[in-house]
C-alpha cells in the first residue's frame, strides 16, 4: 500500500469499527498474491471502501470518469488505485484493457455485477459485463456479500446512520469450463456464457446472505 492508500484504509476501518460496528467474515478466502476479481452487490456509495477495507492488500477501485476530471480529486482516486470507466460503469474499451491490466499485474479489482446500487435493499439481476471481464481475465472471482449499507446509507438518505455493517467474502470461482468453452464458440453462444458467468456469481453472492448459514 503507498502512503495516500494505507491512511484511507486506515481511517475507513475505525469508521467502520467505531460508527458501524462492522464485522468481517473469512477474508482469509481471498488469496493475498495475485490478480482477482471482488464480485460484490451493491447498496450503497459505503460498498467499495467496505469491501476493499476488509483485506490486508491493495485492492482497485472503479471510479467514474468524470471525478477525474477535477485535479485534486482525480489525484487522489489515482493514488487509491480506481480505474475510471464511463457513466454506466461498463467502463468501455479503455476501461477494460485498464480492469484487465491491473489484473493481469496482480491487482485485485472491485466489481459490482448489478452495475449500479439497489433502489430497495434487494439484490437485483446481473449483467452481463462481469461476464465479459472473466473470460477475457485469468483471475477468479471471489463473491462477496455486504449487509446494511442500504440501511446505514442509501441513494435517498442525506447522512450515513449507525447501522452496524458487515462483509463477507465467499470461496473463490475459478469458471474453468466456461474459459475453455468460449475460446471457440459462437459470438450468440458467447454472449450466453458472458450472462451465465454473471448469473452464477450473483448465486453465490445470494448464498453468502446470513439466513445461507
Amino acid at each position: 500500500m503507498n502512503l495516500s492508500y494505507r491512511i484511507a484504509w486506515l481511517t475507513f476501518r475505525t469508521m467502520y469499527a467505531t460508527y458501524f460496528r462492522w464485522r468481517v467474515f473469512n477474508p482469509e478466502r481471498v488469496p493475498q498474491t495475485g490478480g482477482v476479481i471482488l464480485a460484490a452487490n451493491h447498496a450503497s456509495i459505503l460498498d467499495p471502501p467496505l469491501v476493499g477495507c476488509g483485506l490486508k492488500r491493495d485492492i482497485n477501485y472503479i471510479g467514474r470518469e468524470s471525478l477525474f476530471r477535477y485535479p485534486v480529486v482525480g489525484t487522489v482516486l489515482r493514488s487509491w488505485n480506481s480505474v475510471p470507466v464511463d457513466r454506466d460503469g461498463g467502463g468501455g474499451a479503455k476501461g477494460l484493457r485498464e480492469i484487465l491490466n491491473r489484473l493481469l499485474a496482480g491487482g485485485g479489482i472491485i466489481l459490482f455485477p448489478e452495475g449500479t446500487r439497489t433502489m430497495d435493499g434487494n439484490l437485483q439481476p446481473a449483467r452481463s459485463g462481469i461476464g465479459l471481464t472473466v473470460i477475457k481475465s485469468a483471475a477468479p472471482v471471489v463473491p462477496v456479500c455486504v449487509f446494511g449499507t442500504f440501511e446505514a446509507y442509501n441513494r435517498f438518505h442525506k447522512f450515513p446512520r449507525p447501522h452496524r455493517l458487515m462483509v463477507k467474502y465467499g470461496q473463490p470461482m475459478y469458471f474453468e469450463k466456461l474459459r475453455a468453452e468460449a475460446k471457440d464458440c459462437s459470438k450468440p453462444r458467447l454472449k450466453e456464457i458472458y450472462q451465465e458467468i454473471a448469473d452464477e456469481i450473483m448465486a453465490a453472492i445470494a448464498k453468502l446472505e446470513p439466513k445461507a448459514d
